[in-house]
């Protein structure tokens, strides 16, 4: 099992790579580590905050697919119809964009920190993007 630490806005978590169920999706995003990037609030999918990473073909299947994360899975959409992204639900989600329904690859899981999802939700929302950085550890 492979720890990720996650700063998030002012909030930290501990998360782990779902390796055994997305194996493909873990191994490209332990390429890109460490990571920074800005955390959004989503537009279409409800209570979720997503990093945009472009229409670049990141060359990833579908794998542990879901169009409906739950709070603290992180999901990362391998592009097509929409742009690639990644996406981490902190309420309830139905993953989508302007051309409809969208799934995502679940492929990590926040571990600790979970009750401060609702707040970092709700920063991102009111006071805009926030600062995002992940970690092997």
């Amino acid at each position: 099992m492979t720890n990720v630490s996650i700063a998030a806005g002012p909030f930290r978590f501990a998360a782990r790579l779902e390796e055994d169920r997305a194996p493909r999706t873990c191994a490209r995003f332990r390429q890109w580590l460490p990571y920074r990037q800005k955390l959004i609030h989503v537009r279409w999918s409800g209570e979720g905050c997503w990093i945009p990473l472009g229409f670049d073909d990141p060359g990833l299947p579908y794998e542990n697919a879901t169009s409906y994360p739950a709070p603290g899975q992180f999901i990362l959409h391998p592009g097509s119809a929409s742009e690639v992204e990644i996406l981490l639900a902190y309420g309830a989600v139905q993953f989508s964009s302007k051309v409809g329904q969208l799934a995502g690859n679940h492929f990590l899981t926040i571990t600790e920190g979970l009750e401060h999802l609702p707040e970092l939700g709700r920063l991102t929302l009111w006071a805009g993007a926030q600062d995002i950085a992940f970690e092997l550890g």
